[in-house]
């Protein structure tokens, strides 16, 4: 849990085809955090967030969401961002170094 949001993870089954690769992202907003106005704002801001940083940061292989929180419509988006990734790095789901798409283009051309 961070200021702007909250982040939920869950590993796809292995039985799952193309588990390894696959990123789903999904994104919540309780009526506790505002109006519908307010909502779709935060959920307009979290989807640009993961937009921007989930391929290149998140882990494949597993589900996330993204859980809009009170905060999350006044803070920065900078802010967002540290967030975002150091709830990655608290569940464990932050991308290695070196692993990317980049990365997997190299691995299969070899």
């Amino acid at each position: 849990m961070a200021p702007g949001l909250v982040l939920q993870v869950r590993r796809h089954p292995e039985a799952t085809p193309r588990a390894g690769r696959s990123l789903r992202v999904g994104f919540t907003v309780s009526r506790k955090v505002g109006g519908a106005v307010v909502r779709n704002r935060v959920r307009r801001r979290l989807r640009a967030l993961a937009a921007e940083l989930m391929p290149r940061l998140a882990a494949p292989g597993h589900d996330y969401v993204l859980i809009g929180r009170a905060a999350t419509e006044e803070r920065s988006f900078a802010a967002l961002k540290q967030d975002l990734e150091t709830a990655l790095k608290h569940v464990g789901a932050l991308r290695r170094l070196g692993a990317g798409p980049a990365s997997e283009a190299k691995e299969r051309a070899t």
